[in-house]
């Protein structure tokens, strides 16, 4: 895979639905690496669940943990034709997928998937807390109580109820990564509570990851940057999404294939010694924190 072949300039577009539609985007986001190391199985037999797991970084996880050997669980929200799509994609390369609609920001929902995952598997090695929403707001004063609200029950409390409900399940050994943003770190002007949630995403990660230790359970994070996936053209104007990624020292955006090494490395045993930590995907940003 070579990145020089990854697309510089992305056209301007825009989708009304949210979180969006990855069959609608185009170029469509590279999510798998053809030439990825099948033979090593760092994730062979390991249970995974991935919520988001349908498009964008969430699909580019699912594949290759697939591929690594892992039993995929994906969580998807209302984007059917997508997820079933990377079910199609995972088996046709000899996976295991299970995918589920739900909506994660419902404790009751979150219930129901582990119950059935546990039913299946009885146990869950990798659980990666992906799902997100964002809504681009000019002001703080646009931003609506209700746009608000659900920001926080997707990004955050989403997490939480995942994080709860599969904890009695996972033995020594298991992984907990949590996808975070340059946001956490950085802010955004326009997308003022969407950075607020993964800030406090990044303290979850961190604090979790001290009161499990002793349970031999790591906790991570991965920090995208601008990376090409649904949620840009659901969530910016056209204009915006034209110009999308430029402003990188890289002078593009990401795409999904560039961050699943990561999450592939923090849920195998390679990251035994790795717990509290955040990779950053960004395209050369350099990040203090």
């Amino acid at each position: 895979m070579n990145n020089v072949n990854f697309p510089k300039n992305i056209p301007s577009q825009h989708q009304s639905g949210h979180p969006g539609l990855e069959h609608l985007m185009e170029p469509k986001p590279i999510f798998k690496n053809e030439s990825y190391n099948k033979v090593t199985q760092k994730l062979k037999d390991k249970v995974a669940i991935i919520t988001g797991g349908d498009s964008g970084i969430g699909r580019a996880i699912s594949c290759a943990f697939s591929e690594q050997g892992a039993i995929v669980n994906i969580i998807y929200y209302d984007e059917k034709e997508d997820a079933e799509e990377t079910k199609r994609i995972i088996e046709k390369d000899g996976g295991q997928c299970n995918i589920f609609e739900s909506d994660i920001s419902k404790e009751e929902f979150c219930v129901q998937i582990i119950d059935r995952v546990i039913s299946k598997y009885g146990k869950i090695d990798i659980l990666v807390n992906n799902a997100a929403v964002q809504y681009e707001r000019q002001s703080l004063e646009e931003i609506s109580s209700e746009d608000f609200k659900k920001t926080f029950e997707v990004n955050i409390f989403g997490p939480f109820y995942m994080t709860k409900l599969s904890l009695p399940y996972m033995q020594p050994g298991s992984s907990i990564i949590n996808t975070t943003s340059i946001t956490a770190y950085k802010g955004h002007e326009t997308l003022i509570d969407y950075s607020c949630t993964k800030g406090a995403l990044t303290t979850f990660t961190r604090s979790l990851a001290l009161t499990l230790i002793d349970k031999g359970i790591r906790v991570n994070a991965v920090a995208p940057g601008p990376i090409w996936t649904p949620l840009i053209p659901s969530s910016f104007d056209e204009k915006k999404v034209g110009v999308f990624g430029s402003d990188t020292p890289m002078k593009r955006p990401g795409q999904p294939v560039e961050l699943a090494g990561a999450y592939v490395f923090l849920a195998s045993d390679e990251a035994s010694y790795i717990t509290g930590q955040t990779i950053h995907v960004n395209g050369g940003e350099i990040i203090n924190g």
